[in-house]
Order: C-alpha cells, then sequence, then structure tokens
C-alpha cells in the first residue's frame, strides 16, 4: 500500500477552495467559522514565557481537584495560592494537605474562596495566579477557562473542555488573544500503554494507521448514590436530558495523537452517531429508590450506549462508545490498526504481521500476558521510564503524576504544552456533533477546524524524553 500523504491526498480528491465552495448539500451543513482575531496568536507550538515558580490557584477541590491539590503542591517550582470551592470542608482539606506538604516552607500562604458560586472570579482578581486547575462540574468548564485566561492565568481545564461548539470556539478566540495556553487535562494520554502504542506508531510498527476504536465503558450507575455533592449530583441530569456521546476524550485523545489528528497528517472530517434505548438508568433508580425520589422523576432520554463513527479527512476510520450504565467491565479499547499489524488494550495485547519477535509465529496469535515484557523492554516511552517511579500513587496507575509533571515542566520551560487548545476542542466537540447526529437518526455532521487551517503547519507531537 503507497504511503499516505495528506498533501497529495488533498490535491487527488479535490480538496481545494474551490471544491469546498461547490460541496454537497450535507457538507454545506457545517457552521461557519468565526474569524480569527487581528491581535491573535495562533496556539499550536506555543511556548508562554518562562516561570521560575508556577503560583497555582484551584476551582474545584473535590474527588478529582484534591487530588490535583495534593500532587501539584509535591512538584517542585509550584506554590499552592488559592483555593476556590463550593463547599468550606473540601477546601480547608486540600488547603491543610498542601500545608502539610509545603513542611513551612511553601503553601502557606493559601487564600480560601468559599462564598458562594461566583467567588472564585473574586479570587482571580485577588490572586492572580499564574495557572488555575478547573475541577468542577461540566457546565462551568469554559466559562471558568475563559474568565481565567482573560484574567491573566493558563487554564487547565478537566473533561470536557466545554459543552457546546459554540463555547469551545469561545475557548479557543480567548487563548489566542490572550496568549494563555487552556489544555483539558487527558490524563490517559499518559498511561503506560498508550505512551507505548505512541511510540511504536511514530517507529512504524503497524505501518500506515487506518482506524482506531476507543471508548469509555465504565458502570457508574453508583454515583446516583451522591444527591447533594459529588459527580453524580451533577452527572445524572445530564444523561436524562442529552442522548449522545457525553464523555468520549479518555478513549480518543491517546488514538487522535497516534494517528496525529490536528497535527500536520490528518484531522476529524465528520461523524455519525446512534444511541441504544435508554434503559439502564430508569431501570436502576426505579429498583434502588422510592417512587417519589427526584432520580424517579426524570425522564432518561441518554441511551445507554451511543457509538460514533469518525471519518477523517485521509478517510481513516474511528470508532467511539460510550457507555456509564451498562453491567460489563471497564474498557477504553485504545485499538490502533495499521497496515502492517494491531495493537489493542483490554486486555493490552499486539498482533503483527510475520508475528512477534520471539513470542508468536504470525499475525493470527496476539501477544499477551507475560509475553508483553519483551515489548515493554523495547518500546516503553522515554517519559514513563523518567517518571513513572515518581508517579507513583499520584492516581490512575501514575498517569495523574506524570500528566501533572509535564504540565509544570512545559510552564517552567517555557515550551509547548503536549495538549494545545485546538485538540481539547477537538476531541471534545464529538459530544455535540454526536447530540445532533442522534437526534437526526445518524445524519453525518461536520467537525469545526478549530485552527483555522492551522494544523496542517503544526507539528506532531514529539516522543519526549
Amino acid at each position: 500500500m503507497k504511503n499516505i500523504d495528506r498533501r497529495n491526498f488533498l490535491k487527488k480528491t479535490s480538496l481545494t477552495a474551490a471544491a469546498i465552495a461547490t460541496a454537497t448539500a450535507f457538507d454545506s451543513c457545517a457552521e461557519a467559522e468565526p474569524e480569527r482575531a487581528a491581535n491573535a496568536q495562533y496556539m499550536g507550538g506555543f511556548g508562554a514565557p518562562k516561570l521560575e515558580t508556577v503560583r497555582i490557584a484551584l476551582i474545584g477541590v473535590g474527588a478529582r481537584g484534591s487530588g490535583h491539590a495534593r500532587n501539584l503542591a509535591m512538584l517542585e517550582g509550584t506554590e499552592i495560592v488559592a483555593i476556590s470551592d463550593l463547599y468550606q470542608d473540601w477546601a480547608e482539606r486540600s488547603k491543610t494537605t498542601c500545608e502539610e506538604i509545603g513542611k513551612g516552607q511553601r503553601h502557606q500562604d493559601i487564600a480560601l474562596y468559599t462564598e458562594g458560586e461566583n467567588h472564585w472570579k473574586v479570587m482571580l482578581d485577588e490572586v492572580k495566579p499564574d495557572a488555575v486547575f478547573i475541577s468542577t462540574n461540566w457546565s462551568n468548564h469554559a466559562p471558568m477557562a475563559i474568565e481565567a485566561m482573560k484574567k491573566g492565568a493558563h487554564a487547565f481545564v478537566e473533561v470536557p473542555i466545554g459543552l457546546t461548539l459554540e463555547e469551545m470556539w469561545q475557548v479557543v478566540d480567548t487563548s489566542e488573544s490572550t496568549k494563555k495556553h487552556c489544555m483539558m487535562m487527558e490524563n490517559v494520554n499518559y498511561g503506560r500503554d498508550e505512551l507505548m502504542y505512541l511510540n511504536m506508531c511514530r517507529q512504524g510498527v503497524v505501518g500506515e494507521l487506518l482506524h482506531a476504536e476507543a471508548s469509555y465503558i465504565h458502570e457508574l450507575r453508583f454515583q446516583m448514590e451522591e444527591q447533594e455533592r459529588g459527580t453524580g449530583s451533577w452527572r445524572t441530569p445530564h444523561y436524562a436530558k442529552r442522548n449522545g456521546n457525553l464523555y468520549p476524550t479518555h478513549g480518543l485523545g491517546p488514538v487522535a495523537q497516534y494517528m496525529n489528528i490536528g497535527r500536520t497528517d490528518d484531522s476529524f472530517k465528520r461523524l455519525v452517531s446512534f444511541s441504544t434505548p435508554s434503559l439502564g438508568r430508569q431501570a436502576y433508580a426505579e429498583k434502588n429508590y422510592p417512587a417519589d425520589h427526584k432520580w424517579n422523576q426524570l425522564d432518561y432520554k441518554g441511551g445507554d450506549l451511543n457509538t460514533s463513527i469518525i471519518k477523517t479527512n485521509l478517510g481513516r476510520t474511528i470508532m467511539v462508545q460510550w457507555d456509564e450504565t451498562s453491567p460489563r467491565p471497564y474498557s477504553r479499547l485504545n485499538l490502533v490498526q495499521g497496515t502492517k499489524g494491531t495493537l489493542a488494550g483490554f486486555p493490552t495485547r499486539v498482533a503483527l504481521e510475520g508475528g512477534v519477535e520471539g513470542v508468536t509465529d504470525s499475525h493470527h496469535q496476539w501477544a499477551e500476558g507475560k509475553d508483553l515484557q519483551a515489548l515493554y523492554d523495547k518500546y516503553d516511552h522515554p517519559l514513563y521510564k523518567r517518571l513513572s517511579e515518581s508517579a507513583k500513587g499520584s492516581g490512575h496507575g501514575g498517569m495523574d503524576g506524570i500528566m501533572r509533571y509535564r504540565i509544570v515542566e512545559c510552564l517552567r520551560n517555557g515550551w509547548p504544552l503536549d495538549q494545545n487548545v485546538y485538540e481539547g476542542c477537538l476531541w471534545s466537540s464529538v459530544s455535540p456533533l454526536s447530540e445532533k447526529s442522534v437526534s437526526q437518526d445518524g445524519a453525518p455532521q461536520e467537525f469545526p477546524d478549530f485552527t483555522r487551517g492551522g494544523w496542517s503547519d503544526t507539528a506532531p507531537l514529539d516522543i519526549i524524553s
């Protein structure tokens, strides 16, 4: 098979400005992209001025945010300066943890902002942090990131970066106009297997990449017990009101980086999406709560399982699934298929044309289990080798610690981030696009180009050592 070359592909398929102008009817359904401001900075490959000490504020220190606070406080070159949360006890808990880690040398002047839903805005005005870590409910991610950047801080946002395409464009435009980073913290990109597969793809082990599969299969009905505060208290209404892939990025982020999506080689073009009937949440609520309970007053519209198919500019395909309802084992799929073999996850396994040397005889057999050690020895990512020991205990098998370390390392050295603002928006855009496609019985939806054409000149993520 001939090498897939982006520029030649575009020429051969006449994907020029003239061709786009005469596109088919459903191509024309794509929303027009807003113009880039005159003073804007394209953020692909952007490195902000170095920060010797990164002054960090946190908004939201529940289950996720408290982990960020603790681990960031442990990193060299950080100073935790402020915490904002709706709940005083959570804020005090994280403040105490950071102070203890600081041992009287760091994190000793942490201001708390816990007086209502908008007290975080006062924090930004008074403290003026260098970086803000946002771990709140989904609806607040984009508004808080936008305000943080306007107040002069880099914004680091939990998944997803926003809920609507309009929000995502606002995030992009604000990042470009303020010249501040906005990174969606997709921690799975820093998992051991994901980093190894990225390294193997970069080395051409599986040849030209053709297809990928990604998912977030994670039964989380138990979160409905969190009724006053915590994830379940605000996620449950989303399951009732929305029908699509509500949480695509844990599986999608890594495979997108394998394929260099949004970086020189390729980008997402269009998506189709379908959902199953919505049965599981209602059944769970009826079984576990009284008839008059608030969870039994909801009309659950979101399908238990959503399957979306992405077509890229180069004609590659990516299947993305989401299911937080069904009783089945956890999976992110993490599969990438090329002309010379396939890498897959859950369980981790590898098949290569001609077999995996010293392990299998052909691609009809998986190398898995104990046989994988030879592959880890050969292809473990240099970043994992450098940071895995220090990241132990940081969350999710160490991927959280590696991610936080890299954020601080990049800020202190003035380097580009591993995930730029456009990737965060592109991966997150699967949610609103899938909802629209499902509502239109699977009609194709065009992806916005948040880079405004800049992706074609944005370098792929390096194999960082």
